[in-house]
């Protein structure tokens, strides 16, 4: 009988499913199809990942003992401006990432800015600006990684 109760207990959870509070933000809405904006703006991610990485570890080694990592598809372009006129190949590119730790635990939103040029020394992409927006709390089971 005991065993009867905990198997009815288990199915019943499993259908329904336990509330359990998320510590992940709901900011981010997955696209439902595919287009060629949402191509040009995944490549555009492939090429700048590594500097937006980079920025977000000198900003995070401050306040966390582990470091958050970027998913591509948690950076989002606001704004990007063709500096030298039609045609010309000088850009300032601003985004939104949301750096995670753990199984995607949004630890904070950031803007960042990029100029992106073949004259840049060193690489054609510099940093411009990075802005920390907002600060989201971790989960309680994640408090020791905060500095």
């Amino acid at each position: 009988m005991h065993k009867r109760f905990i198997s009815l207990i288990l199915a019943v959870v499993t259908v329904i499913g336990l509330q359990l509070p998320s510590y992940a933000e709901g900011a981010y809405s997955s696209p439902k199809k595919d287009s060629a904006q949402l191509q040009y703006q995944d490549m555009l991610m492939l090429f700048l990942l590594p500097h937006i990485d980079k920025a977000v570890r000198g900003h995070y080694i401050h306040t966390l003992k582990e470091q958050p990592l970027v998913y591509p598809y948690f950076v989002d372009v606001t704004g990007v401006k063709r500096v030298n006129g039609f045609r010309g190949f000088h850009f300032i590119i601003t985004l939104e990432a949301s750096p995670t730790v753990g199984p995607h635990i949004t630890v904070g939103k950031d803007r960042l800015v990029f100029e992106v040029a073949p004259t840049i020394p060193g690489g054609m992409v510099k940093l411009v600006e990075y802005k920390h927006l907002e600060t989201y709390e971790l989960p309680p089971h994640w408090q020791d990684i905060v500095k």
